[in-house]
């Protein structure tokens, strides 16, 4: 009987050490993601993706449940008339940006050119300038997410693309001939009678600019300590496409046009070719991103348009 008893205790100390482990991995896999949006996504709040008008950016939901509360730091909800952002105070950078794009947003204004701080931002987080990004010593352009030509209705419209909480350090290479020729794209298909829901945004962290390789972009303040600006590894974007028309959500099918492509944000990587070559499907921006997309839609269709990969 003592022999059967150590060996009951020996099982059962393996057993609970193992249940032990598991649970503080667990614990530890988790807090990588603590307060990100990825954590969030966990947890997604139906709350956050519902109300949202028809042709509002985030009337399919909103992707990584971002809100507009100083507490909500690396997923602060911006709502602007002319785009919505989840910015990110740690990286200071967009997580993503959503817009809407049809022919009446596209129109004669001229392109306004004036960079700026995004003074909506809360008063006690800093504000990215202009000259940050400082291209002579980094080599990165302050890259669109939501383009100035995508917003040419009005001059104050086009303006309002040009805030800093809507630029990412972007390779020339990828912004001025991948990234404007997958633009291009979206402006064309939309001429031709569509109109389109649209995420963009950075993933990972270092790219290869005219300077060579970063992982950040330091902003010296005032007192002495350094902020860092991420420099992404990849930039992304989503295209859901319809033909022009009004009850946008019972319209979408599994024969819907829907464009993911993430491209390397690196020197070179145009070089093969243009964005025809980073087409991924939803699910892969997805899976490295943490966010869930078109979230109003029923899960069956939302599975399929997004396990698919569509080229052109």
């Amino acid at each position: 009987m003592k022999c059967e008893s150590k060996l009951f205790l020996k099982i059962n100390s393996r057993f609970l050490f193992a249940i032990l482990f598991i649970v503080i991995c667990l614990c530890g896999c988790r807090s990588l993601f603590a307060n990100s949006p990825a954590e969030n996504q966990l947890c997604s709040n139906v709350d956050l993706d519902i109300g949202h008008t028809e042709n509002s950016p985030l009337y399919f939901g909103n992707p990584s449940d971002a809100q507009n509360s100083v507490e909500s730091e690396q997923n602060y909800l911006m709502e602007k008339t002319q785009f919505t952002i989840s910015y990110n105070n740690q990286t200071l950078n967009p997580n993503w940006v959503a817009w809407h794009l049809s022919k009446s947003d596209l129109g004669d204004a001229d392109r306004m050119d004036n960079f700026r701080a995004d003074t909506e931002l809360p008063k006690n987080w800093y504000a990215v300038r202009k000259n940050d990004y400082k291209f002579t010593a980094y080599g990165f352009d302050r890259g669109h997410v939501c383009p100035s030509a995508d917003r040419t209705a009005t001059k104050e419209d086009n303006s309002i693309t040009f805030l800093m909480t809507n630029m990412v350090p972007q390779s020339p290479d990828n912004n001025r001939i991948v990234w404007v020729a997958l633009e291009k794209f979206e402006r064309d298909e939309v001429l031709k009678g569509k109109e389109a829901y649209i995420f963009a945004g950075p993933l990972g962290v270092g790219g290869t600019g005219d300077k060579g390789y970063f992982e950040s972009i330091p902003v010296s303040q005032k007192d002495g300590s350094e902020l860092l600006i991420t420099v992404p590894a990849f930039t992304w974007k989503i295209i859901l496409f319809l033909p022009e028309d009004v009850d946008d959500i019972s319209r979408v099918n599994a024969d819907c046009e829907v464009l993911a492509v993430c491209v390397p944000n690196e020197k070179g990587c145009g070089k093969n070719g243009s964005w025809q070559q980073y087409v991924c499907s939803i699910n892969y921006i997805e899976e490295k991103t943490g966010y869930d997309f078109f979230e109003l839609l029923p899960d069956d269709l939302e599975e399929e348009i997004e396990n698919r990969v569509l080229t052109w």
